[in-house]
């Protein structure tokens, strides 16, 4: 009977993420039948999830209107066991800034296992991944982002995660295993990477690692853009990173903003 239940608790579990994820997609407010039609998830357990986040401080509900929206509770989850550039705020702010400026969507990326995912996602003014939100996931290997957080890993490690991403490719995905591991060689050396930004969007990407300490996991930000709108990478990553440093510290409120004359006139 307990084996019957599991299969239950995880569709349970991925709806109450799906609802969190909409509020940071989409807005402040969003009524039932805004989730069930963007997740085609049943009305009556749609209305029955989002009335027991009501009971758990995890939303508010106006009788009004009817609208729900996120409380400060929600926003609390987990913040304090994240990295200082994102409890402090100012990663979240540079990146809706930067999407601003430049016009082009920004990327959040982690590691998860052997994919890259997409942890948080600031559209452009014109939207480019209009398909594609936060959880999305990508092979490292296919994405300048996955292959440059695969870089923070120790070279033997790599290698193997490499191997295993090359053999378990399809026929038309494979790659030249030795190539790669030069690659990433490279970006190690580096701390950026530039390239297919993956995820089927048809985009390249600037990607640069955010500063860490000690134990804590790598994360990357990636600027997305298509190749008919080239960037200087090298400028765009230096100044990434120099805003990144600032967006880490504890001092800083908006760092200098990386905006459009990294883009070049064509």
């Amino acid at each position: 009977m307990a084996m019957a239940l599991e299969p239950n608790k995880a569709k349970i579990a991925k709806r109450v993420i799906e609802v969190f994820e909409f509020f940071s997609e989409n807005g402040q407010q969003a009524t039932v039948m805004d989730i069930v039609r963007r997740y085609n998830r049943p009305q009556s357990s749609t209305s029955e999830l989002l009335a027991t986040l009501v009971e758990m401080g995890l939303l508010y509900k106006d009788s009004r209107s009817r609208y729900y929206s996120p409380t400060p509770r929600l926003a609390a989850l987990g913040i304090s066991a994240q990295p200082e550039i994102i409890r402090n705020g100012h990663l979240f702010s540079f990146m809706d800034r930067l999407a601003q400026t430049t016009r082009h969507s920004i990327a959040l990326f982690g590691m998860v296992g052997t994919q890259a995912q997409i942890f948080r996602l600031a559209p452009g003014p014109d939207p480019v991944l209009p398909a594609i939100g936060y959880g999305a996931c990508e092979q490292l290997s296919a994405s300048a982002a996955g292959l440059l957080l695969l870089s923070t890993l120790p070279a033997e490690q790599a290698s193997r995660i490499l191997w295993r991403l090359n053999a378990e490719a399809p026929a038309d995905q494979k790659f030249n295993p030795a190539e790669m591991r030069e690659h990433v060689a490279t970006l190690r050396r580096q701390g950026h990477a530039t390239g297919p930004a993956g995820f089927g969007a048809g985009l390249q990407m600037v990607a640069t690692l955010l500063p860490r300490n000690g134990e804590e996991r790598p994360l990357a930000l990636g600027l997305l853009h298509p190749a008919s709108t080239p960037v200087d990478a090298e400028a765009l990553a230096a100044t990434m990173n120099h805003d990144l440093i600032q967006c880490a510290s504890r001092e800083a409120i908006y760092p200098a903003s990386t905006t459009a004359p990294f883009m070049v006139a064509v």
